[in-house]
């Protein structure tokens, strides 16, 4: 019993996945849109341009390849309970903390204008939000075809 404490399935680790990338991509989406409300003008549509190339950048990628390489890594689990923390492998996590502690001290710096942190964040946050919706959309695709 204790073996298993802490433990879930690839169906389960597939939906922490999704729901983690999911926040993180909101979160960091209402950053950038927060930022937008500074913005005046034909700036605005500059920076809507920005933020649809750097969403699409990310998305195709980044994100997409990330969420292929994961989802194929956690469904490969199947059959066994997998550590909770599984839904990174190290890689992963070393670059989830770079990205989160590079933004932190980019707002906290005020190195880079809001404008930046406008089409920026809002970019790369949907982008986020799109890989967690994608990881749900396969754990249920997933679990629906066993």
């Amino acid at each position: 019993m204790l073996n298993n404490l802490g433990k879930v399935s690839s169906h389960t680790l597939m939906i922490i996945a999704g729901l983690v990338w999911l926040i993180a991509g909101v979160n960091v989406f209402a950053m950038g849109i927060g930022a937008y409300s500074n913005q005046q003008g034909w700036i605005t549509l500059v920076l809507m341009g920005g933020t649809l190339a750097i969403f699409l950048a990310f998305h195709l990628f980044v994100f997409r390849k990330m969420v292929n390489k994961h989802t194929e890594r956690i469904t490969s689990y199947r059959g066994t309970k997998t550590a909770v923390v599984k839904f990174l492998d190290r890689r992963g996590y070393l670059i989830m903390a770079v990205m989160m502690g590079g933004g932190i001290l980019l707002r906290a710096s005020g190195f880079v204008p809001t404008w930046f942190i406008a089409f920026f964040y809002t970019g790369l946050g949907a982008a986020l939000a799109i890989a967690g919706i994608t990881f749900l959309i396969r754990a249920f695709a997933h679990a629906s075809a066993q």
